[in-house]
């Protein structure tokens, strides 16, 4: 029987998913997971929730799904032993680091591969099977058809979303929003940089729109084919939703799943009238219902974006116009911290049971709540409600769902947890070391500059800058090139590494397959795998495989896994910063590693050309940032027009010990005069203009590190006014 699996972002979303028959809900802890603006559970209620599911035969799965850092690896090894003690059903994890030491220390933890480890194809499965993971939650960037070619030729256990948001990038290769602040998509801290509302240039002047805002998956029409297809597990999006809204999706979704076989027509219709109280965005199958690869990569885009659609989710109710602090009373009543406000600006008044999102009118935060109380003001004709505390006059409030008859579930963890009390222990990583270089080990990866170009011609264009190797990206145009012997390339090929695209489907792997080995006929032997299933169908070809930026390598663990699959050398990723580079690689490896120094690092990956009445290169946003995007047969790319660049680090870098150094030109056109400022800055040791440090500086974005800068800048302020009114000197 398929299993019909529910986010539970709060108890009270546990207690609607389990209350409207979902078989498991997945969730997470409060740190390691992809949700990290949702409330998440503390020790003691997941402790109880997973003895509690487990006594009704539920499954609970956690999310484990983000990359990170060497210094956390020692926090990431106590949490999966605190894991491991209290026993969920499995780990829904990113990070090729967990993998590895599950392998080492916890080999009886199930582990289900997250859609942010970029898994579309047989290949990628079947290195992930071998290496151990139970389970893979495909990206949902694939028609019925990819998905049961997979289940065919692997007979793995798949899981598929089938309901909620999407994101508008390909799944884990999305890097706008930590390129906006070190917000990354891949450690939970998305600024959904896809929902903001843009300013485009068009030919004759300018227009404006939520150009990359998605619409929400909705799939209940297809469940009957997935089923048949064999998919495993049916996943609904959802861990930041409210629990009325999680109830009725499951409950929907429920309903066609039971009901299918005996009518299936009536029983879809039964479940999108339970879903007809869903205040979402407008809906969409994306790629459902394409006849071949070329019709969905033309049309997808047109059934995915609609620049019309706000950012925000459901019934827009209008902005905040007003606030005041909630009595006393109420905040005892109902034991929340709150305050009260009034909206303006929209077509519907929200009642006590109603479900709202507030949404920040900076963008960096949104918080749902469910209305407990209403205050009519008719002197000043006001309707206050109470909403959480931290929004303010001019944010946005939208309604997700109406109350629903005050329905009460039952409650999934007992009234008493106090006897819960497993931690993570003050446990000891053991050490790990990369292997140590072999003499000729490396001899395909000298030190030295290496150029990478998106096209033939710009191989031609780097040629002054004198590289030891040149990285080509591997796409339509230069595949036709290459294969067709259409030029005489100007390096050697063996001087030349072949870097495959970070997408790579199941209708797109047999031909990738037959090409690569065309590609070794020819001589070339050096490929840059950005996919798992770029490396394990290399596998056994006696080539070199270098792990390329999008095999995210942020700690040793990762590193040490990707060594056990053969992969000898790195590409640092764009997002990594020096001071965990330098970390997670030490002196006797960095010969291992190849450092991006320059790029204009794809921001969104879309697999589909943008409709055609986008009809621009550049747009802004509210801080006048600026962004391009560039529509091709391989998809569709979001670049920003200030590239990342370090090239006035590069002494101090090779000093360090990185002595092999990148500048690439991907998705760009090489330019001479681009080519002599970078050249100068290398030489010179002088910053460009107009260009950004990404998050080679400060790092990923810290919630942690931010209230610890507060609280110490908080002490100071305090210690320099006691000693001003002591007449004193603060030091």
């Amino acid at each position: 029987m398929v299993e019909l699996l529910a986010p539970a972002g709060n108890i009270e979303s546990l207690d609607a998913a389990i209350g409207e028959g979902a078989d498991a809900v997945y969730l997470g802890l409060k740190s390691f997971n992809a949700r990290m603006r949702t409330t998440n559970f503390a020790w003691n209620q997941f402790e109880a929730a997973v003895e509690s599911l487990h006594k009704q035969n539920k499954k609970v799965y956690v999310t484990v799904n983000t990359v990170c850092e060497e210094k956390e690896t020692e926090r990431l090894y106590r949490f999966l032993s605190y894991l491991n003690e209290v026993g969920p059903d499995a780990l829904i994890v990113q990070d090729y680091a967990i993998m590895r030491m599950a392998q080492e220390f916890f080999p009886k933890m199930e582990l289900h591969a997250s859609t942010q480890m970029n898994v579309e194809s047989s290949a990628a499965v079947r290195l992930l099977a071998k290496n151990g993971v139970k389970r893979v939650v495909l990206a949902r960037e694939l028609g019925l058809n990819e998905i049961k070619k997979i289940k065919d030729e692997t007979g793995a256990e798949l899981e598929v979303f089938v309901h909620g948001a999407l994101c508008v990038s390909e799944s884990g290769l999305c890097l706008f929003s930590s390129f906006l602040g070190g917000k990354s998509a891949n450690r939970g801290m998305c600024a959904q940089a896809c929902r903001r509302f843009y300013t485009a240039e068009v030919p004759g002047g300018v227009k404006q729109g939520y150009y990359f805002s998605p619409c929400d998956f909705e799939l209940i029409d297809q469940i009957p084919a997935l089923i048949e297809a064999g998919v495993d597990s049916f996943k609904i999006e959802g861990r930041m939703k409210s629990a009325e809204y999680v109830g009725s999706v499951v409950a929907a979704y429920r309903y066609v799943i039971d009901h299918y076989k005996e009518d299936k027509k009536g029983a879809i219709a039964t479940g999108k009238r339970i879903l007809s109280s869903d205040f979402a965005r407008s809906k969409t199958t994306y790629w459902y219902g394409f006849e071949s690869l070329e019709e969905g990569v033309a049309n997808a885009g047109k059934k995915i974006l609609n620049p019309e659609q706000a950012g925000g989710t459901g019934l827009y109710l209008g902005k905040i116009a007003g606030t005041k602090p909630a009595e006393r009373g109420l905040i005892e009543a109902i034991q929340e911290k709150v305050q009260m406000c009034y909206l303006k600006g929209g077509t519907y008044d929200p009642d006590p049971g109603d479900s709202i999102r507030i949404h920040k009118k900076d963008d960096t935060g949104r918080e749902s709540h469910k209305i407990r109380t209403v205050e009519l003001d008719d002197k000043n004709n006001r309707r206050w409600i109470d909403i959480p505390p931290g929004f303010s006059t001019g944010d946005e409030v939208y309604l997700l769902q109406y109350k629903t008859g005050n329905k009460h579930y039952h409650h999934v963890l007992p009234n008493d947890i106090g006897r819960y009390r497993k931690q993570p222990k003050d446990e000891k990583l053991p050490i790990l070391d990369i292997t140590p270089v072999k003499q000729k080990e490396l001899d395909y990866f000298p030190d030295g500059l290496y150029v990478q170009v998106s096209s033939v011609p710009d191989i031609f264009a780097v040629q002054g800058l004198n590289p030891v190797r040149v990285i080509l990206e591997y796409n339509s145009e230069t595949a036709y090139d290459l294969l067709n012997h259409k030029t005489v390339l100007p390096f050697s090929k063996k001087q030349i590494y072949i870097s495959f695209d970070p997408f790579c489907s199941s209708s797109e792997e047999d031909k990738l397959l037959n090409q690569m080995d065309s590609l070794i006929a020819d001589g070339f032997t050096n490929f840059v795998a950005n996919n798992l299933a770029h490396i394990q169908l290399l596998k056994g070809k006696k080539v070199n495989v270098i792990a390329g930026p999008y095999l995210y390598t942020f700690n040793r663990w990762a590193a040490s896994w990707l060594e056990n699959q053969d992969v000898g050398a790195f590409i640092m990723p764009y997002e990594d910063s020096r001071r965990n580079l330098e970390a997670t690689w030490e002196q006797n490896v960095r010969s291992r590693v190849l450092v991006p120094v320059f790029a204009y690092p794809a921001l969104f990956r879309m697999r589909f050309r943008l409709p055609e009445d986008y009809d621009f290169t550049y747009f802004e946003d509210k801080e006048e940032k600026v962004f391009k995007v560039n529509s091709t047969a391989d998809g569709s790319f979001v670049m920003p027009e200030e590239p990342f660049c370090i090239a006035d680090k590069v002494q101090y870098i090779k000093s360090s010990g990185f002595k092999k150094i990148l500048i690439d030109f991907s998705k760009t056109k090489v330019t001479r005069s681009q080519i002599k400022a970078i050249s100068t800055s290398m030489l010179k040791g002088q910053p460009l203009q107009g260009i950004s440090r990404f998050n080679w500086k400060d790092g990923f974005y810290s919630p942690q590190q931010m209230e610890e800068y507060k609280a110490a800048n908080e002490r100071l302020a305090a210690a320099k006014a006691k000693a001003s009114r002591s007449g004193k000197k603060c030091r």
